[in-house]
C-alpha cells in the first residue's frame, strides 16, 4: 500500500483506474445532470427576483393561530411582507406574533398585525374586512386558510355539524373574499388564495361534510378565477394532502364535540413549513390550481377520473376498514 498526493492510503495502480472510472462516469452523466443544475440555478434566480417583488406586500392570513396558517405567517413575514394574522384564539395569535418578532431574518420586516376573526360569524366578516383594509389601506394577498374538519359518517353526522363545516370552510372564505375583492378590483391588482384539500378533488369516507365544503371551495375559486382574469386579480386554489398539524385534534365528531385525537395519517403528514413554502412559490408564480401531496393522493385523484370503478372499489374497502377500526375502538372503551 502507498500514499497518494493527498496522503490517503491506496493500493498500487488503483488510483489511475478510479480516475478513469470517474472521468467516464462524468462524461456519461454530464449531459443528464447539467440541465438539472442549470434549471435549479435559474429557478433560484427567479424565486429571488419574485421575492423582491413580494417585499412590502400586504398579506392577510386567516387561521393563522396554528398549523399551516402559522407556518404561512412565518414564510411571508420572512419574505418581507406586511402580514395581518387572523383567527379566533387571540392568545395564540399573540404567541405567533411574539415568535415572529423574535426572528432574525436578516431582511427588512414589519410588525405583524392581529385582528380577531370567527369565520362562523358571517355577519361580522364585512366589519373585519374593513378593519384589515384600514391597517395599510389595501390587501395585496388574501390567503383563505381558516377551516375545520370532521370525523364521522354521513349518516351519523348531525345536520348542524354539516352546516358548521360549510359555513366555516366555505361561506366564511367566500364572505371574506367578497368583502376584500372590490378593493382589489378598484386597484386592478391582487391575489386571492384558497386553501382547499385533496379531498376537495376526491372524497373520502368519514369526511363527507369536510369534502363537500372543500369541493364547494374548489368550484367557487374556479368560477371566480375566470371572472377576474382580465381585471388584474389572480386566484390560486391549493389542495394539500395530509399535513402535520392539529387539524384532526380540533375536528368535530358526529355530535359536534371535539374529536381530540391525532390521526396516524396526520401525524405522518407533510411538514407545514414545506407546504407553506410551496404555497409561497405558487403565489409568486401565479399558479392557478395545484396539489401538494404524496403519490398516493395523486394516484387517487387521477384514478377517480381515469379508472373510476377501481377508485370506488378502493374507497369502499377503506370505508369498511375504518368501520371495523371504529367498532374495535368502541369495544375497548367499554
Amino acid at each position: 500500500m502507498g500514499l497518494d498526493e493527498v496522503g490517503k492510503c491506496v493500493a498500487p495502480g488503483h488510483s489511475g483506474e478510479w480516475n478513469s472510472l470517474y472521468f467516464i462516469l462524468g462524461v456519461i452523466l454530464m449531459p443528464v445532470a447539467l440541465p438539472f443544475v442549470l434549471m435549479k440555478y435559474f429557478y433560484r434566480l427567479r424565486i429571488k427576483r419574485y421575492r423582491n417583488e413580494l417585499a412590502e406586500k400586504v398579506v392577510l392570513i386567516t387561521g393563522a393561530s396554528s398549523g399551516l396558517g402559522e407556518s404561512l405567517a412565518h414564510t411571508f413575514y420572512k419574505a418581507g411582507c406586511k402580514i395581518i394574522i387572523a383567527a379566533r384564539r387571540i392568545e395564540e395569535l399573540e404567541r405567533v406574533k411574539k415568535d415572529l418578532l423574535a426572528l432574525d431574518v436578516g431582511t427588512v420586516t414589519f410588525p405583524p398585525v392581529i385582528i380577531p376573526l370567527d369565520l362562523a360569524e358571517l355577519k361580522d366578516i364585512p366589519i373585519f374586512a374593513q378593519k384589515a383594509l384600514d391597517v395599510h389601506n389595501q390587501i395585496d394577498i388574501l390567503i383563505n386558510n381558516g377551516g375545520i374538519s370532521v370525523r364521522a359518517t354521513a349518516l351519523s353526522s348531525a345536520v348542524d355539524v354539516d352546516l358548521k363545516l360549510m359555513v366555516v370552510n366555505y361561506f366564511g372564505s367566500v364572505a371574506l373574499t367578497k368583502a376584500i375583492l372590490p378593493s382589489m378590483l378598484k386597484r386592478k391588482n391582487g391575489h386571492i388564495c384558497f386553501i382547499s384539500s385533496v379531498q376537495g378533488k376526491f372524497a373520502l369516507p368519514y369526511r363527507s361534510a369536510y369534502s363537500a365544503s372543500k369541493h364547494a371551495l374548489q368550484a367557487f375559486s374556479d368560477s371566480l378565477r375566470s371572472e377576474v382574469a382580465n381585471k388584474g386579480v389572480h386566484v390560486t386554489c391549493i389542495s394539500p394532502g395530509y399535513i402535520r398539524t392539529q387539524l384532526s385534534m380540533n375536528a368535530l365528531t358526529a355530535s359536534g364535540e371535539t374529536y381530540g385525537k391525532m390521526d396516524k395519517t396526520t401525524s405522518s403528514g407533510m411538514r407545514p413549513e414545506k407546504v407553506a413554502n410551496r404555497i409561497l412559490h405558487a403565489i409568486l408564480c401565479k399558479e392557478k390550481d395545484i396539489m401538494i401531496s404524496d403519490l398516493q393522493a395523486k394516484f387517487a385523484y387521477y384514478a377517480r377520473y381515469i379508472w373510476p370503478s377501481f377508485y370506488f372499489w378502493i374507497i369502499e374497502k377503506r370505508a369498511l376498514r375504518l368501520e371495523r377500526e371504529e367498532v374495535a375502538e368502541q369495544k375497548k372503551e367499554k
